[in-house]
């Protein structure tokens, strides 16, 4: 079947059907390696270093070797409860990205959508970058499945402001309901008031960017024409160009949620199931879990905490959902920082 060329008139709407080949795919080819005998052997080596490394080392850092003792006396039970409800977690965000990515001809099965979510979110917990790993190679998978750069940057957006809008609204009602008594637990206004506004915030800032017009790049090209610094003109359309990907995913991610495309529930399923990982350690640490109100918003400003810097056992664990149940066993602590 013959490909067919996007024009540049033709919008990444939700309906568009995604091009099987790439255009430029030589841009996208990864460099051919042949593996000998010696790089195996190194390779082989390299992996028993790290096991070794894992084993022997980390254990013994700074507050890794209290935590890895607790896990040890958690409650097997419990904790293989809380990793079938992880797998539940990673099942949303694989159906969420088959919502988003895969419509209309795709070479993306399920199972190439399982290895590429999970790669993605692997990258994501292991390079301290605000999760710009993880994204950098979900659209490089992408791209080599035939996805156009510019399909790639819509829904790569349109994605992530479903994911997050989930996010915002959580920090926005769980906040806003525990400081008014709405939701039992309580909290200070640093830890309730503060995280509700950069919820609501994040959200009001989204739909304002959604209302930018996708040819804002061509609008200030057009009025460039004929001006003194030409140069400068043209650099601040280039510019532009980013904002308008922006809204253009923002209004892709408002399409679907209006076709009420049935896959967004993965978004929800990501978060609570996830969420609900770090309820099962409080059971399997001995420790009675606070309002369920409490752990959202305890999860979610951890989270928002954890952003800037993450520990070996959240990026081996998810978010931090078994780092942060280390510490279970002194669950007052969270009353603590969540009462009246």
């Amino acid at each position: 079947m013959a490909d067919k060329a996007l024009t540049r008139e033709q919008s990444p709407a939700p309906v568009q059907d995604v091009n099987r080949t790439s255009p430029h795919p030589a841009d996208e080819d990864m460099p051919r390696v042949h593996f000998t005998r010696r790089h195996a052997l190194a390779f082989g080596l390299f992996i028993l270093s790290a096991l070794a490394f894992l084993y022997f080392v980390v254990p013994k850092l700074t507050g890794l070797s209290d935590t890895w003792d607790r896990l040890n006396h958690g409650q097997p039970g419990w904790l293989a409860v809380a990793a079938v409800l992880e797998a539940f977690s990673f099942a949303g965000y694989v159906i969420l990205f088959r919502t988003v990515f895969v419509r209309g001809d795709s070479q993306i099965d399920w199972p190439e959508s399982y290895q590429i979510t999970m790669a993605g979110l692997a990258a994501t917990r292991l390079f301290a970058a605000a999760g710009a790993g993880g994204i950098a190679l979900t659209a490089w998978a992408l791209r080599r499945s035939g996805m156009p750069r510019r399909i790639v940057a819509c829904r790569m957006v349109a994605f992530m402001a479903l994911l997050y809008v989930v996010y915002g609204a959580a920090l926005l009602v769980a906040g806003v309901g525990l400081r008014t008594g709405v939701f039992p637990g309580g909290g200070s206004f640093a830890i309730t008031v503060i995280p509700a506004i950069f919820g609501g915030a994040v959200i009001a800032i989204a739909l304002g960017i959604s209302l930018i017009p996708s040819d804002l790049e061509r609008r200030l090209l057009r009025a460039a024409r004929g001006h003194r610094r030409l140069r400068l003109a043209r650099f601040a359309a280039r510019a532009a160009s980013v904002p308008a990907t922006l809204a253009t995913g923002f209004r892709t991610a408002i399409d679907l949620v209006r076709a009420r495309q049935p896959g967004l529930l993965g978004a929800p399923l990501w978060w609570a199931f996830d969420i609900a990982v770090l309820w099962a350690c409080f059971h399997a640490f001995g420790a009675n879990p606070p309002r369920t109100a409490v752990i959202v918003m305890a999860y979610y400003v951890g989270t928002l905490a954890n952003a800037r810097r993450r520990g070996l056992l959240a990026a081996a664990t998810d978010g931090g959902a078994l780092a942060r149940a280390g510490g279970a066993g002194h669950g007052g602590r969270l009353r603590r920082y969540y009462t009246k």
